[in-house]
């Protein structure tokens, strides 16, 4: 019987918690998804799910939602990139040009991470979604210039 108590008394104690942790929770429907930044080619959607990319730092996560065949040209991060393919799959090379033969598939439930500095490049096969997360600032370096679309508008 106390132990009981003690349960249904820890209950009470979370349950108005809980109205505020789900501001901090998302069904995949309830994703807030928007037109990607443009430091990425336009057609992609983007949701920043938590923490501020763009801040001086601390942590975040987004999710990258494409349409089949988008590509994300040759590029490299100056901070630790981790993806974990959410559906869909997700196509990525290493190096400085894009080249589809050399690319591996990654299908949903994949993860990987990319060191600092690593030239990569990625395409979208069927429609993709992918989490990103890791520390601010996320930034895109592109390799070629003329890829940067922030820049050639």
């Amino acid at each position: 019987m106390k132990s009981m108590l003690v349960a249904l008394l820890s209950f009470a104690i979370v349950l108005p918690a809980l109205p505020a942790a789900a501001e901090h929770a998302f069904t995949p429907d309830a994703i807030p998804y928007g037109p990607a930044p443009a430091f990425v080619p336009p057609g992609a959607q983007l949701a920043v799910i938590e923490g501020d990319p763009m801040a001086s730092t601390g942590d975040f996560t987004i999710r990258l939602k494409m349409p089949d065949g988008y590509r994300i040209p040759p590029h490299w991060h100056a901070k630790r990139e981790n993806v974990t393919v959410i559906s869909g799959n997700f196509k990525v090379g290493m190096g400085d040009a894009f080249e589809e033969s050399r690319m591996m598939t990654f299908g949903a439930g994949s993860f990987a991470y990319l060191d600092p500095a690593m030239h990569h490049y990625a395409m979208a096969s069927g429609e993709v979604v992918v989490q990103v997360h890791g520390m601010s600032p996320f930034q895109f370096n592109y390799i070629n210039p003329k890829d940067d679309p922030s820049k050639n508008k």
